[in-house]
């Protein structure tokens, strides 16, 4: 869905995706819960407000359907898609091993079996392949990428797929570190922060490291709540508060961005 809130002019979006694992529940909660935030709150709450007048929002609640189907009727912690491999009895392809960075290189498997199956050529699958068409066709109005995922507490930037740092590693690092700093004085809660390969772990054929190669600059991988007591079994009683941390890392995001091409016009002035 687009969220188009504000004045009716042309505006740049955010993308924001959630689901392309299929038993991270908190994140497709999440794309539905900022939608009805945004329904809900927009004219009274300032930050929404300016967000949706300068930005218009498309939101993507569940990126990978057929896993997160499964999930519900067949196997709680299914992570992949559903698609059939030739020549295996195993199923399914990890969607955020699928885009073409660095495809397929360590951090990724080209064992069907595997959890971290990263299909048979970049985009193999329908699930990505719709996405990366959408951005290329979009990548001039696309300003802002999130990816939401779970678990473990972390704000992510490009590269994942490599070790090397991007020409935009200060300013993103300094946005996730005001995000992470926010949601702790808000919050309590301890979200790490840093290029996603540094952080975390290498992981190629990531749609955030795809996205800003493409052009999108800032481009965000956020994992939600916990880091391991439920892992991906979080209880419905976390929703609301995984879901608020979630929130001010994607206003600062955009706020931030906000201020930088305000600052960009006034200078141009």
């Amino acid at each position: 869905c687009q969220l188009s809130l504000g004045p009716a002019v042309e505006k740049k979006s955010v993308w924001l995706d959630c689901g392309i694992h299929a038993r991270e529940w908190i994140s497709p909660a999440f794309c539905l819960w900022f939608v009805q935030y945004s329904l809900g709150f927009y004219g009274v709450n300032s930050d929404i407000t300016r967000i949706l007048d300068g930005f218009d929002v498309i939101v993507l609640p569940v990126l990978n359907p057929d896993g997160y189907d499964y999930t519900w009727t067949k196997n709680r912690l299914w992570r992949k898609n559903r698609s059939s491999s030739p020549n295996s009895r195993c199923v399914g392809v990890d969607l955020n091993r699928n885009f073409d960075a660095n495809w397929c290189t360590e951090g990724a498997s080209s064992s069907p079996c595997s959890e971290i199956y990263c299909g048979r050529f970049p985009e193999s699958e329908s699930e990505s392949q719709a996405v990366a068409n959408f951005l290329r066709t979009n990548k001039d109005l696309v300003q802002i990428y999130i990816s939401i995922h779970s678990y473990s507490q972390m704000l992510l930037f490009p590269y994942s797929c490599t070790t090397q740092q991007t020409p935009d590693h200060q300013e993103l690092l300094e946005m996730v570190k005001e995000a992470s700093h926010k949601i702790r004085r808000h919050y309590r809660n301890n979200y790490k922060y840093g290029a996603g390969a540094e952080t975390i772990y290498l992981a190629p054929g990531g749609s955030d490291d795809w996205a800003y190669n493409l052009g999108i600059k800032y481009s965000f991988t956020f994992e939600l709540q916990d880091t391991g007591r439920y892992g991906f079994l979080l209880p419905p009683s976390h929703i609301s508060k995984a879901c608020n941390e979630a929130l001010i890392a994607v206003k600062t995001i955009a706020l931030k961005v906000l201020e930088s091409k305000a600052k960009a016009a006034a200078d141009q002035d």
